[in-house]
């Protein structure tokens, strides 16, 4: 098998980035963390399709203000959603303007679209581009499971879908100077000090599993064959992460995916978590085995793993971003759930 690991010669920067968030997540552990809150998660709109368009439109709007820039400074922006089509990604995003490419990775989708942000500015072709996520609770239920009037009952193994969005600027380093004494400056590099320096597009997998209220089971071997991989082209091992985060895996997933890659010889060991234990109380919040959606890893990542990063309290993140690639004609014509999981390391150091 030839190496597939992307090593970036010159690793870019993430330059900002943003959050928007719902009532249950700001009730949730990263609670005050967020840039922008809606406790009716509506955000000024009469659909929830309009609302997670909405969410985007925020979510990119305050990353571009928090990098100082215009909307014509970014080259590009990939976008994605779980709706049909990406709706919520092409509406929200329209009036920007932006040269702009739909991408579907399922929950999955930031990385997707930090991978292909990165290449494109690593690479030279762009000097800036945007990566956007987003999920809504509520579209999310009316597309691939029942009305919300319906009042389903929730097996155990089910997640909730997160309600919320995430923006991301990727630029080549920017120059940033410092005063040291008044008239001397020094430059001091990437305004955030968070470098993506190496990227693993996931495989699809798929175990034949049809339960869809079990996700988590289904995208843990796709997580289970990135980690593998990454660790056996990298030869870096898990104990060089300061965090090893898989997407949204939930509590379920997450406890096979410990079994699978512990099969393997691989022991993920106490820097080991999962973004869908992590966005929500899982011991008071009535949502089972956990967060998923698009928005779970990327507002985990945006309001606790790179603030961290940037503080200075750890130096590595491993991203495994993971996604449940069906649809809701594979649902309903009985097909199975293929997973993929999309890996970013990213760092406080270039090298």
């Amino acid at each position: 098998m030839s190496d597939s690991l992307i090593r970036f010669k010159k690793p870019p920067c993430i330059s900002s980035f943003a959050t928007v968030a719902g009532r249950r997540e700001e009730e949730g552990p990263l609670g005050g963390r967020f840039d922008i809150v809606d406790s009716t998660d509506r955000f000024g709109k009469d659909s929830w399709e309009k609302s997670e368009g909405e969410m985007q439109r925020l979510a990119l709007e305050r990353a571009i203000l928090k990098s100082g820039i215009e909307n014509g400074d970014i080259n590009a922006v990939f976008a994605g959603d779980l709706l049909n089509q990406c709706t919520s990604s092409s509406y929200g995003l329209m009036s920007f303007g932006i040269p702009h490419f739909g991408i579907y990775g399922a929950c999955s989708t930031i990385a997707e679209g930090l991978i292909l942000a990165s290449v494109t500015v690593s690479g030279g072709i762009y000097r800036k581009a945007a990566a956007v996520c987003s999920s809504h609770y509520c579209s999310a239920e009316r597309q691939f499971r029942s009305p919300l009037e319906y009042g389903s009952q929730r097996a155990p193994s089910a997640q909730w879908t997160v309600t919320g969005s995430a923006a991301f600027v990727v630029s080549e380093e920017e120059t940033v100077y410092e005063e040291e004494k008044p008239g001397e400056y020094r430059v001091s590099g990437c305004g955030t000090g968070c470098y993506i320096t190496e990227a693993l597009p996931g495989r699809i997998f798929d175990s034949g599993l049809t339960d869809m209220t079990d996700m988590g089971a289904a995208m843990a071997p796709a997580a289970a064959d990135t980690l593998l991989r990454y660790f056996a082209e990298s030869g870096r091992e898990p104990g060089d992460f300061d965090i090893i985060a898989t997407g949204d895996l939930g509590r379920e997933g997450s406890r096979l995916l410990v079994a699978l890659t512990g099969d393997r010889g691989l022991e993920l060991g106490p820097r080991y978590t999962d973004c869908g234990t992590r966005i929500y109380d899982l011991s008071s919040s009535d949502v089972h085995s956990g967060g998923s959606g698009c928005a779970c890893s990327g507002l985990v990542l945006a309001a606790e793993f790179l603030p961290r990063l940037m503080s200075g309290r750890i130096k590595d993140i491993l991203l495994v971003a993971t996604g449940a690639l069906m649809s809701p004609a594979s649902v309903e014509q009985g097909g199975t759930i293929p997973g993929i999981a999309h890996l970013l390391h990213i760092s406080s150091e270039k090298g």
